[in-house]
């Protein structure tokens, strides 16, 4: 475990006002550091985790043209199948080395905001494999609501009402994402599986398997590896927090270089807040006689023109 990825045990959230003091005080100290932390004891069903990771198995392990059937160019709304080398997160170190899988929150055909075509609310593109909806429908549930219990903890610590984040998350334009990196071949260097970036959101909780590759980008701009944490999700804060919080929570750089001559696999839930929630600078964050550094945007504007970036013209 990297020292400068913190380790918060979540069971004290459970123990009453003095256990979720504490824990808000040790997810606050990670935001405002590093940006990142790891957290344990999340209340997440059992076999859960192993079941979305099987499911990712089955789906990339499908042929090429039943893969292209779900194919996220069939979707306006960025859901789908991500190909090899269709992204890339830092243009300037060219395409991922990643194939991916995206569903969103899984509204009805005639639900009103589908009807009206707004952005990033279109129906989910789903496979035909065995379970494979039920599971991953499962486990976003399951991290929609590990997330709105960690924004209570960071209410806390940036002096709010634990509940100030609540309306925030109602209809999320949150994210579940599969994700696959092919091994790096043992010679000609190792690919970016990811390039360096920041993440769109609020917060990123990431499951890993046994395979590393994840590296944060420390203040002075070292690069520091996150070995695997079997057990543990990685959480980090998103642009969308960084801003809410005039910067006192930092959206840190991240990356993840190809393992060689071996496949890794994650999976990371990005949960960004209601798509006509106005991200502006909270009270308490800014300090007296100085502006916010953000001009106010509403998440779906802002998740619009971050894709845009990653996906090119």
């Amino acid at each position: 475990m990297s020292p400068a990825i913190p380790l918060v045990d979540l069971r004290p959230l459970a123990e009453g006002e003095a256990g979720q003091a504490r824990v808000a005080a040790e997810i606050g100290r990670a935001c405002r550091d590093i940006g990142f932390f790891a957290v344990t004891r999340a209340p997440v069903p059992a076999g859960l985790g192993e079941a979305v990771f099987a499911a990712a198995a089955a789906f990339f392990a499908l042929p090429a043209e039943q893969k292209a059937k779900v194919s996220i160019r069939r979707s306006r709304h960025n859901r789908g199948y991500v190909g090899l080398a269709v992204e890339a997160l830092d243009p300037a170190r060219g395409p991922d080395n990643k194939e991916a899988f995206n569903i969103g929150l899984d509204l009805a055909p005639d639900d009103p905001e589908v009807l009206a075509g707004k952005p990033f609310r279109g129906p989910n593109l789903w496979p035909d494999l065995p379970g494979f909806r039920d599971t991953l429908l499962a486990y976003y549930a399951a991290m929609l609501d590990l997330g709105v219990t960690l924004h209570r903890a960071i209410a806390r610590d940036l002096g709010l009402a634990p509940d100030a984040f609540d309306d925030k998350f109602r209809r999320p334009l949150a994210t579940l994402r599969l994700l696959h990196y092919p091994a790096a071949p043992a010679a000609g260097g190792r690919p970016l599986g990811a390039g360096t970036h920041t993440d769109y959101g609020n917060l990123t909780l990431l499951a890993t398997d046994g395979v590393g590759g994840l590296e944060v980008q420390a203040r002075d701009g070292a690069w520091l590896a996150v070995p695997p944490m079997p057990g543990a999700l990685v959480c980090n804060v998103g642009d969308c927090l960084a801003r809410w919080t005039n910067d006192v929570y930092a959206s840190t750089p991240h990356r993840v270089v190809s393992p060689t001559g071996r496949e890794r696999s994650s999976v990371a839930f990005f949960l960004d807040a209601d798509p006509d929630a106005v991200v502006a600078a909270l009270p308490g964050c800014v300090a007296a006689g100085c502006a916010p550094l953000y001009t106010p945007v509403t998440v779906a504007d802002h998740l619009r023109s971050r894709l845009d970036s990653t996906y090119g013209p």
